[in-house]
């Protein structure tokens, strides 16, 4: 009798173990699911939360290269130095590396950049610290022409993707900039984009954003030389920047001082 008590007693409080373990994966599982939600906002939702120390006091770079297609140094200090001029992050910039298998998947569209992402992203918003994600593919986006490239896209609040194969056969035609400064005006102009440029969520405080064909803002700033010209997206105002890296011109640079940045 008193050995079946101690095994219904040892039951009870393998049972309680059980529940007490479930509920902790589940409130983990939760917090992950919440924090995960934070990143995949659209484009433009977290240009204040980047700028500005309101919410995070800093920000985390998860840089993630196809093998063989890591940015250079120089374009990684280019990018450093670019958002110390810009946001307001007293407890400062971290910028991770690390490199991963090809998907084999390109050309790419942006849903399949979006499930590498899935893949392959480990950082994500905690307190007081903003995470972003840059991947460097080893490909070229599926709508490129022999006429326009695109160099790099910003397709989530806190996503970019380079297309650094295209990067690479860019910077191999006469006449065009060194990589490292194809790879720092892109890196550059694609964050710019996270940060609300041009009027995507950071309000115009001047008239400068260029309009398309049907006379429609396109998201990019009007001023000749300008970081955030589409042809530096697109590649096709690259040739003649030599190699200095394109600058924001002072109305873009008033935009996201309204919102929160330098």
């Amino acid at each position: 009798m008193l050995h079946s008590m101690h095994l219904i007693k040892l039951f009870s409080y393998l049972v309680l173990s059980l529940f007490i373990l479930v509920g902790c994966s589940d409130d983990d599982d939760n917090g992950n699911n919440a924090s995960q939600e934070a990143n995949t906002k659209p484009l433009g939702t977290s240009a204040n939360d980047l700028l500005s120390a309101v919410n995070f006091n800093s920000v985390s770079i998860e840089i993630v290269s196809i093998q063989g297609f890591e940015p250079t140094t120089t374009a990684i200090n280019g990018l450093r130095n670019f958002l110390q001029q810009r946001l307001f992050k007293p407890d400062g910039i971290t910028i991770i590396q690390r490199t991963v298998a090809s998907s084999g998947e390109a050309p790419f569209s942006i849903e399949e950049i979006r499930a590498i992402e899935n893949d392959n992203r480990t950082i994500f918003n905690e307190e007081g610290d903003i995470a972003v994600y840059v991947y460097f593919a080893d490909g070229s986006n599926e709508k490129d022409t022999d006429e326009q490239v695109t160099l790099g896209t910003a397709y989530l609040n806190t996503s970019v993707v380079i297309y650094e194969e295209t990067l690479r056969k860019f910077s191999n035609r006469p006449g065009a900039p060194l990589l490292s400064t194809i790879e720092t005006a892109t890196l550059n102009h694609e964050f710019a984009h996270l940060l609300g440029l041009v009027n995507i969520s950071t309000p115009l405080q001047s008239e400068h954003e260029a309009t398309d064909t049907e006379g429609e803002g396109n998201n990019h700033c009007n001023v000749a030389g300008c970081l955030m010209e589409a042809a530096i997206e697109f590649g096709s105002g690259m040739m003649g920047i030599g190699n200095e890296v394109p600058e924001l011109d002072s109305q873009c640079i008033a935009d996201l001082r309204a919102n929160g940045g330098r």
